[in-house]
């Protein structure tokens, strides 16, 4: 949730490799995708109302390009949004068939401004194993997107094991994005009247994260790449406590363990981050695991082109050199396949 309004480019621009002109921008890697085109498919089929559903699921291209363009940004990395709660399988698979053959068909259409996230799914490993042969292999995708639980149960569980595998055998780039948590209600973990993305989303990422690395996920699977959403949770600003207190985990977490996976996670700054939330993410990871990200539509266009954005650019404490690495050049050097648009 950071955003730039008519960003200039000495201040946007990163210094990447001499084929990708300066010119093209940010790579924003936080940006929800709900296809008009799954829309229609899931409300002939009873799985939503569209009028129910929240403000930012009527995705729009014009106004996807307007934000983009007075944000500065070449090219949004989709996460592939799918709503209601299917449960048959074979629905399942359709739905997310829908919503891929649209993503793929707007980077095909507009291939300099878009790239997208095939979702995978925690619940379902057979259900991932298809999207990924289709996302991946026959669409393109650039990576892939998962929650980061379900039904309460963490990435990086021992459930997931065959997913994580397949994934580690292609060298993948992981997107994670927090589950919503029913807040306040039949013991619900929020605090009621604040809505889950102030907090609660926050602390699932920062679960997700600290079970990855209880549970010594990257040493299994060196291949994997997890990028974190929203600087990491809180995850950045308990490190500490987790070197000290690890060992009242089980199993127990190593204190050299946590420095090695702060080191090792990508974190976008959707948020948004600057100028508060910096000076520990930048004291606590390395500089070029930070992705620049906006979190839209659901982070309204205003926040990202009026305030996040003019901040992250203008904070006094990320170097110009810092700054063309999150803009664009760590995205690049971590998903190279962007540079085909």
């Amino acid at each position: 949730m950071t955003s730039v309004q008519n960003p200039s480019t000495s201040s946007t621009e990163p210094a990447v490799a001499a084929h990708d002109s300066p010119d093209l921008g940010r790579v924003d890697v936080h940006h929800h995708f709900t296809a008009p085109a799954w829309l229609d498919w899931a409300e002939e089929r009873g799985v939503v109302n569209r009028e129910r559903l929240p403000w930012w699921t009527r995705w729009d291209l014009n106004a996807a390009l307007e934000v983009m363009d007075k944000t500065g940004i070449g090219t949004s990395v989709m996460t592939v949004a799918m709503l209601g709660r299917l449960r048959d399988r074979t629905e399942r698979q359709e739905s997310a068939r829908v919503a891929l053959r649209a993503a793929a068909d707007l980077v095909e259409s507009h291939p300099a401004r878009f790239a997208f996230f095939a979702p995978v799914f925690l619940d379902d490993l057979e259900l991932s194993t298809w999207s990924l042969r289709y996302g991946l292999d026959e669409l393109g995708a650039v990576g892939v997107s998962t929650r980061t639980s379900m039904d309460g149960v963490y990435l990086g569980d021992d459930s997931h094991d065959s997913l994580l595998k397949e994934l580690n055998d292609r060298s993948a780039v992981v997107s994670t994005h927090p589950m919503e948590v029913q807040a306040g209600k039949d013991g619900g973990a929020g605090l009621p009247g604040m809505p889950p993305f102030v907090c609660d989303f926050l602390m699932d990422t920062t679960r997700a994260a600290v079970n990855l690395i209880k549970n010594g996920t990257l040493d299994r699977y060196p291949n994997l790449t997890f990028i974190l959403p929203h600087g990491g949770g809180f995850l950045p600003y308990i490190a500490t406590r987790l070197e000290l207190f690890g060992g009242h985990f089980t199993p127990e977490i190593e204190p050299g363990r946590v420095r090695d996976y702060l080191h090792r996670f990508y974190f976008d700054t959707a948020g948004p981050m600057s100028p508060s939330s910096t000076p520990t993410l930048l004291a606590t990871v390395d500089p070029s695991r930070i992705l620049f990200g906006t979190d839209w539509p659901p982070t309204p266009a205003h926040v990202i082109t009026d305030i996040a954005a003019p901040a992250l650019d203008s904070d006094p404490v990320i170097s110009d050199q810092q700054l063309r690495g999150i803009n664009r050049g760590n995205a690049m050097r971590l998903m190279p396949a962007l540079a085909r648009s």
